[in-house]
């Protein structure tokens, strides 16, 4: 790389994300002494910090709270020196400086040059698409039990999924709730481990099984969803509840990486062991890529991963290479 010729403000390394592996990318690259730059989501938000309990994280065996796990993760790599800002990334173009190739990052309006990219961008929750699921929102629907739970003390409520998200976040709205409902569309829960135990001996938690969500109900607020049967079609009934809480899989934000980097049928990145992307210079970790298993920790992992290997690349680019 012919040094001359690549801007003094073009980084090292951009991140793209604020979550756990975003947060372990640039806690590595720092500390790697890599130029590091992270634009964090300006309207939306990791979904480790809505988290009420995390129990499963390594040496913190009394759990923790998501957000304030988080905050551990940003003031660490703040002490290594990483650079951050807020933005929604709009744009991810290449770009090059006398054949030195790097990429052209759009967020908020402004434009930031790198020579690789870690896109830590994460994923939302899928909505269900039902009539009365959008018009709710906010007035009875809801996609964050430890931001909405405390509104619906001594009310009825209901959970739709059954992974260990939908099942743990159930466990939570016990607290306030008068009874929780699970709407699972299968016999059994996804879930594992002690949480599916832990649901099944609750006295405030009901199940209705083998069965979908056809509408969501009300007038100004959610009075109730009606759902039906898988089994039997024609057996379609109306739980009563003020409360819906959806819970029923991620979508991948990665749409900036249409066209660019290679994607799965379902949005979700394709890696390779290293976190390399099809497209040279991009890395990518965490809840946006292809994966069997989504957590806080295998999230941190493929941040340290995708670091090292951006690092690497960089070095061969700049000659620099051990």
């Amino acid at each position: 790389m012919d040094k001359q010729r690549v801007p003094e403000q073009v980084e090292d390394i951009l991140i793209i994300g604020g979550g756990p592996a975003g947060y372990t990318a640039g806690l590595y690259a720092a500390r790697a002494r890599m130029k590091t730059l992270m634009i964090e989501g300006e309207s939306t938000v990791s979904q480790i910090t809505v988290t009420d309990l995390i129990e499963n994280y390594p040496g913190l065996p009394e759990g923790v709270n998501g957000f304030d796990l988080r905050e551990r993760f940003r003031a660490q790599a703040d002490a290594f020196g990483l650079r951050r800002v807020a933005g929604d990334v709009t744009a991810i173009a290449p770009v090059s400086w006398g054949g030195t190739a790097g990429w052209r990052v759009t967020a908020g309006g402004t434009t930031y040059d790198t020579l690789a990219v870690i896109v830590a961008a994460g994923a939302n929750w899928r909505r269900l698409g039902v009539p009365g699921e959008a018009e709710f929102i906010g007035r009875g629907v809801s996609y964050c039990a430890t931001c909405d739970g405390p509104f619906y003390r001594n009310r009825d409520v209901v959970v739709v999924g059954g992974g260990n998200t939908a099942v743990q976040e159930a466990l939570y709205l016990t607290r306030f709730a008068r009874q929780v409902t699970l709407v699972h569309r299968r016999e059994r829960l996804r879930a594992a481990g002690v949480l599916p135990e832990r649901a099944f001996a609750h006295p405030k938690i009901a199940f209705a099984w083998n069965s979908v969500v056809q509408a969501v109900e009300g007038k100004d607020f959610v009075e109730g969803i009606r759902i039906q049967n898988v089994r039997n079609p024609a057996e379609v009934r109306v739980i009563p509840a003020e409360g819906v809480f959806v819970f029923i899989g991620l979508t991948p934000n990665t749409d900036l990486l249409a066209g660019i980097a290679d994607r799965d049928p379902n949005g979700y990145v394709r890696v390779d062991p290293d976190m390399r992307t099809s497209a040279p210079g991009i890395f990518a970790c965490g809840d946006c890529i292809q994966k069997l298993l989504r957590q806080v920790i295998t999230a941190c992992g493929d941040g340290a991963t995708a670091a090292y290997a951006a690092q690497l690349y960089i070095e061969d680019l700049k000659g620099e290479a051990y």
